[in-house]
C-alpha cells in the first residue's frame, strides 16, 4: 500500500463518520462539530488520568492523594518510603492531628527484630466475654477489609488472600460468599449480607444447612460478621444482572443463573434489635464462633437500643465493625456516596460514647474501616478505642490499583475490579501477594514505630491525649476534648500478659 491508497482510506473513514456526526440526533456537539467533535469526548475519558498524573498536585486528589499512593506503593515494594525536606502539610489547618511523643520513647533496638517479623494481635479475646466455644484473637491489628468475589476478579482476591496468610492478619470475604479463591489458607471472616450468599436457600432466605455446609467446607472462617450497612451505600441494596452471573458465581453464591439476583437493602431474617440479636445468638449456636455486625452510622437511636438490649439481656454481637462514609469500594449512586451515612470519626464517637455509657466497651471488639490504612490515621483510631482496622482501597493499592475509579464499569485497566481475562492478565498473584503482605507488615511496622516513639508498648494502649487536633488559629485541643469523652482502657492483666 502507498502512501496515496493510504490517504484515500483516511479520507474515506473520516467522511463516514463525519456523514454519521451530522446525521445522529443523540449528541449536539458532534452534530455541530462533525469528526472533531470527538475531541471532546476523548479528553473527557482521559481527564482523571490528565489530572492524575499531569494536573493535580501531589496532595491535591481525591480520594487518594499522590502522596498518599506512592507511600502505599513504596511500602507494598519495600522500596523507600521516606520523605525528605520536612512535612508539605498545613499543620495549623483545622483538623490537622498531632502525634505527642515521650521524652523517654521505648527503646526499639529491644524490639526491632519483632517490628517487621512478627504479628501485632489484637489486644482482646473476641467471643470471650459471651463464652463462645471458639473465640479468636486476630494475630494483627491491620487486616483487610471486606471486598467480595465479585467486585474484585479471582486474581485480586487470591493475591490479597495468600498476601493476609503471609502477613498473618484476617481477610474479610466480603457478601459474595467464600469463593475458591479466598482458600489459601489466610484467616477469613465470612461476611454474611442480606442475600445470604453460601447461607441460602432457593427462595433467597437464611438456610442454616447451607451455612453449616459452607462452614464446614471453610476451617479457616474464624468469625462471622453480619453486614447491615457499608460506607459506600448504607440503606442500598444491589442487583446482579443475569448476563453477569457465571456458573462459577452461581455455585459460590448459591443463586440461580437464569435470573437476575437481587440482594435486599434489609435482612429478611429480623426487623428489630431483639430479633437481629436471636439471629446472632442462633449463629453463635451453630457455629461455635464469635459474631458481630458491620454498619455504617446514621440515626443514634438504633444504637442505644442496641447496647440497651445487649446490658439487658448479656447477649449481642461479640464485635461491631463500624464503617465511615468516606469508604467506598462498591459502586454507589453519587448521592449515596457522598451524603448518606457519617463520616468515620464522628460515627465511631457518637457509637462509642452510647456504649461507655452501657459499661460495655470491654464486652465489645471495636473495629475501625474508613481510609485507616496510614500509620497516622491508624493511631487516631485506636485512640479514639478502635481494637483493630480494616482496610480496603489501600489493599487494592498495594496489588496495582492506580485509582483509575473505573471499578464500577468491568473495565479496571489494571485486572484488579474486574472479571475480564485480558486485564486481568496484568496481575501475577505470587508477586501481588507479596506486595500486600509487605504493605500490612509494613503499615503494622511504622504503627508500632510511631507507639514506641509515644512510650508504649501496643497501639491499644493510645488514648485522646496523646493526640492534639488543630482546632483553629494557633489552637490544638486533645483528641479526648474534641471527642467528648475518655477511652476505655483495656483491662491491665490482659495487656501485660499480651505485651510481655
Amino acid at each position: 500500500m502507498n502512501l496515496t491508497e493510504l490517504l484515500f482510506i483516511i479520507l474515506g473513514v473520516l467522511g463516514i463518520v463525519f456523514l454519521h456526526d451530522i446525521i445522529q440526533q443523540k449528541h449536539a456537539i458532534l452534530k455541530n462539530f462533525p469528526v472533531i467533535g470527538h475531541l471532546r469526548y476523548l479528553l473527557e475519558k482521559a481527564g482523571p488520568e490528565l489530572r492524575q498524573y499531569w494536573v493535580a498536585n501531589d496532595k491535591e486528589e481525591m480520594p487518594f492523594t499522590r502522596a498518599e499512593r506512592s507511600w502505599v506503593y513504596a511500602t507494598s515494594k519495600k522500596e523507600n518510603n521516606n520523605f525528605g525536606f520536612g512535612s508539605t502539610e498545613i499543620m495549623y489547618e483545622t483538623g490537622y492531628p498531632v502525634l505527642k511523643h515521650a521524652a523517654f520513647p521505648v527503646k526499639e533496638m529491644q524490639k526491632e527484630s519483632n517490628i517487621d517479623t512478627k504479628s501485632l494481635p489484637c489486644a482482646k479475646l473476641i467471643g470471650a466475654s459471651h463464652n463462645r466455644k471458639k473465640p479468636y484473637r486476630p494475630n494483627s491489628i491491620v487486616n483487610i477489609s471486606a471486598m467480595s468475589f465479585g467486585s474484585l476478579g479471582r486474581k485480586a482476591v487470591s493475591s490479597l488472600n495468600q498476601g493476609a496468610k503471609t502477613a498473618q492478619c484476617y481477610h474479610n470475604t466480603g457478601e459474595g460468599g467464600i469463593s475458591p479463591y479466598h482458600d489459601y489458607g489466610a484467616d477469613l471472616i465470612w461476611q454474611i449480607g442480606t442475600g445470604y450468599f453460601g447461607a441460602r436457600d432457593t427462595a433467597g432466605n437464611f438456610n442454616a444447612e447451607e451455612f453449616e455446609k459452607t462452614l464446614a467446607a471453610h476451617p479457616t472462617v474464624k468469625m462471622i460478621e453480619i453486614k447491615l450497612s457499608q460506607g459506600a451505600k448504607p440503606g442500598k441494596g444491589g442487583i446482579l444482572p443475569q448476563d453477569k452471573i457465571t456458573e462459577e458465581i452461581s455455585k459460590i453464591r448459591g443463586i440461580p443463573q437464569d435470573k437476575d439476583c437481587i440482594s435486599p437493602n434489609s435482612h429478611s431474617e429480623f426487623n428489630n434489635i431483639p430479633e437481629m440479636v436471636q439471629f446472632i445468638e442462633k449463629l453463635a449456636d451453630i457455629s461455635n464462633l464469635p459474631i458481630g455486625i458491620k454498619s455504617a452510622v446514621g440515626g443514634t437511636s438504633f444504637w442505644e437500643e442496641l447496647a440497651a438490649h445487649m446490658k439487658e439481656s448479656g447477649q449481642g454481637p461479640d464485635f461491631i465493625t463500624l464503617d465511615g462514609g468516606e469508604g467506598g469500594t462498591g459502586a454507589a449512586p453519587l448521592a449515596f456516596a457522598d451524603h448518606v451515612s457519617l463520616p468515620f470519626k464522628i460515627g465511631f464517637k457518637r457509637v462509642y460514647k452510647i456504649f461507655k455509657n452501657h459499661n460495655l466497651i470491654n464486652d465489645i471488639t471495636w473495629i475501625g474501616s474508613a481510609k485507616l490504612g496510614f500509620p497516622d490515621r491508624a493511631v487516631v483510631a485506636f485512640a479514639m478505642g478502635c481494637d483493630l482496622i480494616n482496610i480496603a482501597r489501600e489493599s487494592m493499592l498495594s496489588i496495582g490499583c492506580i485509582q483509575a475509579q473505573k471499578c464500577h464499569t468491568g473495565h479496571c485497566p489494571t485486572g484488579v475490579a474486574t472479571h475480564n481475562t485480558w486485564l486481568q492478565r496484568g496481575i501475577h498473584i505470587d508477586s501481588k501477594a507479596e506486595r500486600a503482605a509487605n504493605y500490612i507488615i509494613g503499615l503494622r511496622k511504622e504503627i508500632m514505630q510511631l507507639t514506641h516513639a509515644c512510650g508504649y508498648m501496643h497501639p491499644c494502649q493510645f488514648t485522646g491525649n496523646d493526640i492534639e487536633i488543630s482546632s483553629g488559629i494557633n489552637a490544638f485541643d486533645p483528641l479526648e476534648k474534641v471527642m467528648g469523652y475518655e477511652k476505655v482502657s483495656i483491662p491491665k492483666d490482659e495487656l501485660e500478659n499480651l505485651v510481655n
